[in-house]
């Protein structure tokens, strides 16, 4: 893959954007009958994801950048890996705590905020011995996600999501790969990982 691809795919689908996409789909996709709070307040609830999720752990990225805890913002040093992810692990952490206590959102916000804090928590605890892909883990955890969603909610039309997730996933995968970002073992077991979480998660939960 030309490496000028490689990094525009691993920029564009970044795994701090899975949450906002993932959000995206829920709340343009789903019937409308399926969330309880003002179809025209959704540009507001994906402002705040968008600025919990990926613009305040970015701020706390590039922080670490000018103080010298990391030495890039791609990260690329396994042991400099888990700073950024605990605080971005925090950061998702509050943002389901939100969830949780403002009864206007639905539980599957609860339920989806969760189970992406619980993966950025597993990749954080995985980088003291291991450069899992974080990029597969969001993606695996994305397509998780949509596949509960569509066995709970078979009319909310999710198939064509669910197919584009897939492909986007396996050209992020290759893109990383191609960038020697990860080897073949990080970037599958990264997917492999984050899918699994989200299925044993809504077995348990839902």
């Amino acid at each position: 893959m030309n490496r000028s691809l490689a990094r525009f795919l691993s920029v564009a689908f970044h795994p701090l954007l899975m949450p906002t996409y993932l959000f995206v789909i829920i709340l343009y996709f789903l019937p409308v009958a399926s969330l309880s709070f003002p179809m025209q307040s959704r540009w507001i609830i994906l402002s705040m994801i968008f600025f919990t999720t990926f613009m305040v752990p970015g701020l706390g990225a590039y922080a670490m950048f000018r103080t010298g805890f990391i030495d890039s913002y791609e990260i690329d040093r396994r042991e400099q890996r888990s700073k950024p992810l605990l605080f971005t692990a925090v950061c998702y952490a509050v943002t389901t705590y939100l969830f949780y206590t403002e009864p206007v959102f639905d539980q599957l916000f609860y339920f989806v905020m969760g189970v992406i804090t619980a993966s950025v928590f597993l990749a954080w605890f995985v980088s003291f011995f291991w450069k899992i892909s974080a990029h597969g883990i969001g993606l695996g955890g994305a397509l998780g996600v949509l596949l509960l969603i569509n066995k709970l909610m078979p009319d909310a039309g999710l198939l064509s999501p669910i197919v584009l997730v897939i492909l986007v996933s396996g050209a992020v995968l290759s893109a990383r790969l191609a960038l020697h970002a990860h080897t073949p073992a990080q970037a599958y077991t990264g997917f492999a990982t984050g899918l699994i979480l989200v299925l044993m998660a809504g077995f348990i939960a839902l």
